[in-house]
């Protein structure tokens, strides 16, 4: 309840704020395309409610059940409080730093984007992983057995089904190469955010001093930064959109020039 409240609330308060919802602005005037967005929800909510739908069934309730306060009840009841920490605070850090007029366009390199590119999903993985823990349980301690023993130790399909939607589908697919590409072709403070993505670790928080001059196979395997993610300029760059922004900034530079000098001019002739 804590974690559907927190993400409710936020989304409500986005959307007041903003006056809409931008998730459906290529979907509103395609009914299949916003149905299937709306079932796809309701699918993802069902398969990471698992743990604990599970554990409230005739099949596990029917066995007695261990009191709260065991040594995994604490440690899930921590790991989910550092979850939703870090993700709360690091959306209201991006909220506050987008706000700033003079931070439009800039990276939000700030609190817990320090450590790590997206603390918001980190995070949210966490939090899955905590609920899981907490709802096996009865199973853990042998209070459990046959059929609804195996189905509670399944139940971990929900946190694993979340990891990877939002490392290879919705998430970090999505946010990791297409946002470089985009920053690249149109020179909005690509070289800022070059610099960022080689100091910061793209999932698992991390400092950056320590990042950055660390091997690339360890980034790409214990820290999660698979090539999928990567951004090369040579090959996933369109490079006549680039010649089209240089040529266009060419062309206004020149065009300020002459006015300048005219400016100069003006300035030397006597009065």
């Amino acid at each position: 309840m804590l974690w559907g409240a927190r993400l409710s609330g936020f989304l409500l308060f986005r959307i007041i704020k903003t006056g809409s919802d931008d998730r459906f602005d290529d979907k509103r005037d395609k009914f299949w395309s916003f149905l299937g967005f709306w079932v796809f929800q309701m699918i993802w909510v069902w398969i990471v409610s698992l743990p604990v739908t599970i554990l409230n069934s005739p099949n596990v309730t029917r066995f007695n059940q261990p009191d709260f306060g065991t040594g995994r009840d604490i440690a899930g009841v921590i790991l989910f409080a550092v979850g939703f920490i870090l993700e709360s605070v690091s959306d209201i850090q991006k909220y506050q730093f987008r706000s700033n007029p003079a931070n439009k366009g800039k990276v939000c390199d700030v609190g817990f984007f320090v450590w790590t590119r997206h603390p918001n999903y980190f995070g949210e993985i966490i939090i899955q992983f905590a609920i899981f823990m907490i709802a096996v349980s009865p199973s853990a301690y042998g209070y459990v057995t046959g059929q609804a023993f195996n189905a509670q130790y399944a139940s971990i399909l929900g946190a694993f089904f979340l990891t990877l939607l939002l490392m290879f589908v919705s998430g970090l697919t999505l946010q990791e190469r297409p946002g470089a590409k985009k920053r690249y072709e149109s020179g909005n403070h690509w070289e800022s955010f070059s610099r960022y993505t080689k100091r910061t670790s793209i999932l698992i928080p991390f400092p950056p001093q320590l990042y950055q001059p660390m091997p690339t196979f360890l980034k790409r395997t214990v820290f999660l930064e698979f090539p999928i993610y990567v951004f090369d300029p040579a090959k996933h760059a369109d490079q006549s959109k680039v010649r089209e922004r240089e040529a266009e900034e060419g062309n206004n530079g020149s065009a300020e020039q002459p006015e300048r000098g005219s400016n100069e001019r003006l300035a030397e002739e006597p009065r």
